[in-house]
């Protein structure tokens, strides 16, 4: 199942939001994007092109205008950029950072899963040496961080954050628990699907490339304004990861499979770095 990156909402503005926006009920939300679907749909049939990118505006997610530029872009100095760059951390990235459930003293709660797959370009080669960072909720649907204070417990032995290098093949593995699904302020009783982040770098850190990973059959889908950002179903579905029981192992861990693709008409869908919902 090949990616497609979705819109992402960032702890920092997640609840920048129009102070009116948690009025509007789920039934206004589902309204507004079945609204839009059908726009887009008849667009399509009357010949226009396929998107298989989220919009940058996208109503029913309060907060997307607030995701991009609203101004002329501006030429930069890449070699600038990389000065303030984020760094990676003091070492080199290690195999082990890969397994999330390791990571403390004792065993993390939830459901133990491996999440592999490949990263590909547009026409189906491997992209070798492409550092991949994860992060995600643990099993009750909290993040560590101290703007989510939602009434859910914190595991102690879980911090939800993982990092790998692609093999030759562009092949990946993280080991990890399976998140749960998680409330959101877009609006009145707004939940997110469960999902991890996925962060891809290129040969610099100008082109890091952020999105979504979910699980199938996720009843919070349609429901959801970030996933239905995407008005394109094939688009969609390609943010879905397929369980896979030649990944799952007795006894210990079920699995799932998920390839990234980072160019071409089938790429994963990639969401604004300063999303992290």
């Amino acid at each position: 199942m090949s990616t497609q990156t979705a819109p992402d909402e960032s702890f920092e503005n997640a609840h920048v939001l129009d102070p009116a926006a948690s009025t509007a009920s789920q039934e206004d939300i589902s309204t507004e994007i079945r609204d839009i679907h059908e726009a887009y749909r008849q667009q399509v049939l009357a010949g226009a092109k396929e998107e298989t990118q989220p919009r940058v505006d996208f109503a029913p997610y309060r907060s997307s205008l607030l995701r991009h530029p609203t101004k002329n872009l501006h030429h930069t100095d890449p070699e600038t950029i990389e000065l303030h760059s984020p760094a990676f951390g003091q070492r080199d990235v290690h195999i082990l950072e890969s397994d999330l459930t390791i990571q403390h003293n004792g065993e993390p709660i939830g459901e133990r899963i491996v999440v592999a797959g490949r990263v590909l370009d547009g026409d189906g080669r491997p992209v070798a040496g492409q550092l991949i960072e994860v992060w995600q909720a643990n099993a009750a649907g909290r993040y560590v961080h101290k703007r989510d204070q939602h009434p859910a417990p914190i595991d102690p032995n879980f911090t939800g954050v993982g990092r790998a290098i692609t093999g030759p093949n562009g092949e990946y593995s993280f080991t990890t628990i399976k998140p749960a699904p998680y409330p959101w302020k877009n609006h009145h009783n707004a939940w997110r699907p469960a999902h991890i982040h996925f962060s891809l770098f290129g040969t610099d850190f100008t082109q890091r490339m952020i999105t979504q990973m979910y699980f199938p059959g996720d009843p919070l889908f349609a429901l959801d304004p970030i996933y239905q950002a995407i008005t394109d179903q094939k688009a969609r579905d390609r943010l879905v990861a397929t369980y896979d029981h030649s990944i799952t192992s007795h006894e210990w861990a079920t699995g799932y499979n998920w390839d990234i693709v980072l160019t071409g008409s089938n790429r994963t869908w990639m969401e604004d770095e300063e999303g992290d919902h």
